[in-house]
């Protein structure tokens, strides 16, 4: 929807294009500065942008297969 939102902003503006679509302004303008500025993300969301390295790596030395064993440490199934 903020793809959406995006593409059609300088035609129609944000705030038309969110009377009808069910996301209010707001929202649309905070995603927009959590793009800009990582810090505004939720402590989970830094969490997720700071492993996805990680996970890029081990999915490319299991030969971009993902199978539920190999991918998380063995104490998680305890």
């Amino acid at each position: 929807m903020i793809a959406f939102i995006d593409d059609h902003r300088d035609a129609y503006g944000v705030e038309p294009i969110c009377r009808v679509l069910p996301i209010a302004p707001s929202t649309y303008h905070e995603r927009v500065a959590q793009r800009q500025d990582s810090t505004r993300l939720s402590a989970r969301a830094q969490r997720d942008v700071a492993l996805k390295p990680e996970i890029a790596r081990v999915f490319a030395e299991n030969f971009a297969v993902a199978r539920l064993g190999r991918l998380l440490p063995e104490s998680w199934f305890r």
